[in-house]
């Protein structure tokens, strides 16, 4: 399936049913076997695009990031992926959509603003792979930039307990408390024109300081840490 074709599968009757199945059953996995509580979900926008810019620290993160909402929510996933129609569909129909690797980041870019143009929300790891720790990594300003090139708000999440729950390189799961807590929507500077650096810059350490924050609280109420 070309990036149009399978960025249109996931956009009928039948994909978003499925979506809506497969998400609860994700969401009930998740507060059953994680006790998973999310926090702040209010903040959540109704309607209108946005980017849900999570802390990335293991591979459950992008199920526990479902959680946050009942609507559909797009990533980004390797074209390879695709190659078969109905995993492809399958993909699709849960919000995935391709990205060609080692092509050009201004056709992933392009994706990913067409997906914010159509109205749906779409997650973006900020941090981009999966690291480890306490600490918040720094930032790559692709997030930002798109935010500000659709114009679009921020929603920063932390995820506190998800690497105790797999940690990378593990292949099995382990019944941890995780917590979600959402944050207040970050509302792009508007600008005439093109787009800066500077501007790209600024919101990406805004939203870095936040992540940090939000981290810190989500990881101690999930117990990985003590209360101070």
């Amino acid at each position: 399936m070309s990036g149009v074709e399978s960025f249109l599968a996931g956009n009928g009757m039948g994909a978003r049913a499925f979506y809506r199945v497969v998400r609860s059953l994700l969401n009930w996995f998740c507060r059953i076997f994680w006790r998973t509580s999310v926090i702040g979900g209010e903040r959540i926008p109704k309607s209108g695009a946005f980017i849900l810019a999570p802390i990335h620290r293991s591979n459950i993160d992008t199920p526990l990031a479902c959680t946050v909402t009942r609507r559909r929510m797009r990533y980004m996933g390797k074209d390879s992926l695709w190659k078969k129609r109905p995993i492809g569909w399958t993909l699709s129909a849960l919000g995935g959509f391709p990205v060609s690797r080692g092509t050009a980041d201004r056709e992933a870019l392009r994706r990913c603003i067409l997906v914010l143009e159509s109205g749906e929300p779409l997650v973006l790891f900020p941090e981009g792979e999966r690291k480890s720790g306490e600490t918040v990594q720094p930032l790559f300003d692709g997030a930002m930039y798109i935010a500000l090139k659709a114009g679009v708000p921020v929603v920063p999440v932390g995820i506190g307990g998800s690497e105790r729950a797999m940690p990378k390189g593990k292949k099995y799961l382990r019944p941890s408390k995780c917590v979600v807590l959402v944050g207040q929507p970050m509302h792009p500077p508007r600008s005439e024109g093109r787009t800066s650096r500077s501007d790209v810059r600024d919101f990406t350490a805004t939203l870095h300081a936040e992540l940090q924050r939000l981290f810190d609280t989500a990881q101690e109420l999930a117990g990985v840490r003590p209360s101070r």
